[in-house]
């Protein structure tokens, strides 16, 4: 027998592995429908995002549990799906950070065919997604979407 035979001449196969035993751990609740949230102030930045950066079709809020806070999508893409999608490229960024041990996920761009999405963390609770079409400035776009995500961070934790 081979180091890559299991005697049915396949692939090595790895066993599941139980978890450890212990406490599960506790997530604070989600922010989607918070009605203490500054839903105005929120809106505001996303507006504004999405004004200063040409070829910006809209930004949304998000919880990192793919649950929709707010938006100004301009597209026909739906805001639920696009939350969604955000909290799947974070998890996918917070991932490979962790195991490249390049400390806490920070953003994350997708290029398509035609436009970008990028995905930018808002504190450890939410996202801020940007939908742009393939003229958006993606540099433009990275040095200013990071302080919008600090601001709405500071909004989010009730200091902004």
């Amino acid at each position: 027998m081979t180091g890559t035979d299991n005697g049915r001449g396949g692939l090595p196969r790895r066993t599941a592995q139980r978890p450890p035993a212990g406490p599960r751990p506790s997530y604070p609740p989600s922010l989607a429908g918070d009605p203490s949230l500054p839903y105005r102030a929120i809106e505001g930045e996303l507006t504004d995002l999405r004004i200063q950066i040409p070829g910006v079709r809209g930004c949304l809020l998000g919880g990192v549990d793919g649950l929709l806070i707010s938006h100004n999508l301009l597209t026909t893409v739906d805001a639920d799906d696009l939350a969604a999608l955000a909290a799947s490229s974070y998890g996918l960024g917070r991932q490979v950070a962790f195991r490249l041990d390049q400390g806490p996920f920070l953003q994350s761009t997708v290029r398509n065919g035609a436009g970008y999405l990028s995905v930018y963390a808002v504190g450890d609770r939410a996202l801020l997604a940007v939908v742009g079409t393939d003229t958006v400035n993606v540099a433009r776009l990275h040095l200013h979407a990071p302080p919008v995500a600090d601001r709405l961070a500071a909004l989010l934790s009730g200091s902004g």
